[in-house]
């Protein structure tokens, strides 16, 4: 199976009598964050538009509309710990720049009725061996 093939079938899709892996712990870890961010998303009155939306440009880990209908594109950052810093730390200028054109890219492809508002989030999610996992939600982080 190419790159591709794998890339595209998913966590445990079955593709030419094969079952993709799991992943690394790293890609595990990230892909627990996710769904930990997205059922905080839901819980606070958001629906969410798109899960690990890809295009040439890269990839939008979650789109979500706000109760108010802004579009939220949401960057989960997910950590094992806090030895290099705060997993929001990670999300910096040229980070933010990238989400931007991924954010535009998304719209192109995805049309939303009457121009709403727009904002980016981050929101990290620290999950140290033994513990409860650690969210934190950054509204409007840049």
């Amino acid at each position: 199976m190419s790159k591709d093939e794998r890339a595209s079938a998913g966590e445990g899709a079955v593709t030419r009598g094969t079952v993709a892996s799991p992943g690394t712990a790293t890609q595990v870890l990230g892909r627990y964050g996710e769904e930990l961010a997205a059922q905080h998303l839901v819980g606070s009155g958001m629906s969410v538009l798109a899960r690990n939306w890809r295009c040439r440009q890269g990839e939008l880990d979650l789109v979500a509309r706000d109760r108010d209908g802004t579009v939220v594109f949401v960057e989960v950052k997910t950590r094992a710990g806090t030895g290099f810093g705060q997993p929001a730390e990670a999300v910096g200028r040229v980070k933010a720049r990238r989400l931007r054109v991924l954010a535009c890219a998304w719209l192109l492809a995805n049309p939303q009725p009457g121009g709403p508002e727009l904002r980016f989030d981050v929101v990290s999610v620290v999950r140290r061996p033994g513990e409860q996992p650690k969210l934190t939600h950054l509204r409007g982080a840049f």
